[in-house]
């Protein structure tokens, strides 16, 4: 079966998704939706670097809306725009279409995201009768499914960590790196990331699935700033200038406490420079995320990422295209609803050897 499909926005991860849906045998893209008024007209293929696919770019909502589709791919951010982007994707529901989409990362695991965010989106799935799955790679398939999988071989567990240890220098969004996770500012700064509440709110959600995997209470989520490092000179990544002094390594945790221990974490050690930190956990390879499950037995598991020209961060931005993409299918056919990891039957490249 073909499953028909509108990609919603042509940014970062975007344009990735449109080269899946486009690439994909069991995909059909049917309509492009992009916020910038240049790209309108366009072919979409123009936007992934492939041939022209027939396919048009439009502004306008309402025509993509009325056509014929089964799923809308939806990654506009939405991070900084919540409330548009729960009024987008509870419209894009009424025109009956299912949803797939990156921008409310809560949402990786409905019951523990915020009612006001969750309950619009659940009252339009039934109402529609349709399902909506949000995920991606962090929130998502690198500390959900992959940690629950592993847990599913243990005998017993003591503990679960889940480590994105990567170099964000490559990854080219300036608001991403300076305004939301703080690069560039001084060691003092509070950016957006760090205000008390926005961690447990972005990941607290992947913490929480891991939990309701393993069966377990948590006694509450905990946010931890370990350490910040400063740039030790002045030097420059693809989306600007990182001055001498200014932050430029980050390491954080996002901790489920269980019985007063922190028994769930996941862990970030970010750096925009390879050489920044040594004493923080290396990297797996160029880059990427690392399991850990302490316990009987203990359980190591590392996935590595490289992508378009090797690029660590493509990969990642890959990965989180392809795993909603993947899961269309197994979306469409579920009971309408807000779906997480648990939800869903395994999802395989089913198709994708060719």
């Amino acid at each position: 079966m073909t499953y028909r499909v509108i990609q919603w926005s042509t940014g970062n991860v975007g344009r990735y998704a449109l080269r899946g849906i486009i690439n994909h045998p069991e995909l059909e893209l049917v309509g492009v939706w992009a916020h910038s008024k240049e790209k309108a007209g366009l072919d979409a293929g123009e936007l992934c670097g492939l041939p022209p696919t027939g396919v048009k770019v439009s502004n306008d909502a309402d025509e993509l809306l009325a056509l014929d589709a089964d799923v809308v791919s939806y990654n506009s951010t939405g991070d900084l725009r919540p409330v548009e982007a729960i009024d987008d994707i509870v419209r894009i529901m009424g025109s009956g279409k299912n949803v797939v989409g990156t921008a409310l990362v809560p949402l990786v695991y409905p019951p523990s995201a915020p009612a006001e965010m969750r309950q619009p989106l659940e009252e339009a799935c039934l109402k529609n009768n349709v399902s909506c799955f949000m995920s991606g790679i962090d929130p998502g398939v690198a500390n959900d499914l992959l940690p629950l999988v592993l847990t599913g071989l243990a005998e017993r567990i003591d503990s679960v960590r889940v480590q994105e240890i990567l170099n964000y220098a490559t990854y080219d969004q300036a608001e991403v790196l300076f305004h939301t996770m703080g690069f560039a500012h001084p060691l003092d700064h509070t950016p957006v990331l760090l205000i008390p509440g926005v961690l447990a709110l972005a990941w607290g959600c992947v913490v929480n699935v891991i939990a309701a995997g393993l069966g377990v209470e948590l006694d509450e989520v905990r946010e931890q700033v370990v350490e910040k490092i400063p740039a030790p000179e002045t030097f420059e990544v693809p989306s600007g200038t990182v001055e001498k002094g200014t932050m430029a390594a980050i390491r954080f945790e996002i901790q489920g406490i269980v019985g007063g221990e922190p028994r769930i974490v996941v862990e970030h050690v970010t750096r925009l420079r390879e050489d920044l930190a040594p004493h923080w956990p290396a990297p797996p390879g160029k880059g990427g995320y690392r399991v850990l499950v302490e316990g009987s037995p203990k359980l190591t598991v590392t996935l590595e990422l490289e992508g378009d020209g090797g690029d660590e961060n493509s990969g990642g931005l890959i990965v989180t295209a392809m795993r909603l993409l993947n899961a269309i299918p197994a979306v469409v056919q579920a009971p309408p609803g807000l779906l997480s990891a648990l939800d869903l039957p395994l999802v395989t490249g089913r198709g994708l050897m060719r």
